[in-house]
């Protein structure tokens, strides 16, 4: 597990630009092995942040949710590993996410809604939550990803 330790904890983060921000300064230590698990509810930011760590990587993009495809994956522009994209909000099981046979050892590997389901794939991961605002469950679809805080929550799970 590459990442420093002095991202763990809990830090609000105020714009999307400072998520990516967050998402890139993380993704510039991510290793090949790497395991990510992003939680939080539509609009938190979960792609926002996978952006940055995709331009930390070095991948190419563009980066999108991987609602519709399940995965993508973003090979390096600069000789570092790929990142692997999972969006496991539409499966149903740990199976099914191990069916999709993914390169954890020789990727950096984000999965979206992964919780639950995610953990079995490695011996250790990061577990990364994002909390938007309370009070936006009654906002329009289209409002979900307009600028307000969010809270970030990195814990590093399992053994490393």
């Amino acid at each position: 597990m590459s990442v420093d330790p002095a991202f763990l904890g809990r830090r609000e983060v105020a714009t999307s630009e400072a998520m990516e921000q967050l998402g890139l300064r993380i993704g510039e230590q991510l290793e090949a092995g790497d395991l990510l698990i992003l939680t939080g509810p539509l609009g938190a930011g979960k792609t926002t942040f996978t952006r940055g760590l995709a331009e930390g990587l070095g991948v190419r993009g563009p980066v999108q949710s991987p609602t519709f495809v399940i995965a993508r994956t973003h090979p390096s522009l600069v000789g570092r590993a790929p990142l692997v994209h999972v969006d496991a909000y539409r499966l149903g099981s740990a199976a099914e996410l191990d069916d999709l046979d993914l390169d954890l050892a020789g990727s950096v590997v984000v999965i979206e809604w992964g919780r639950g389901m995610a953990e079995e794939l490695a011996d250790a991961w990061w577990d990364i939550e994002l909390e938007r605002p309370v009070g936006v469950d009654d906002l329009d679809p289209s409002e979900l990803d307009a600028d307000a805080p969010r809270i970030v929550t990195i814990v590093r799970e399992g053994s490393t």
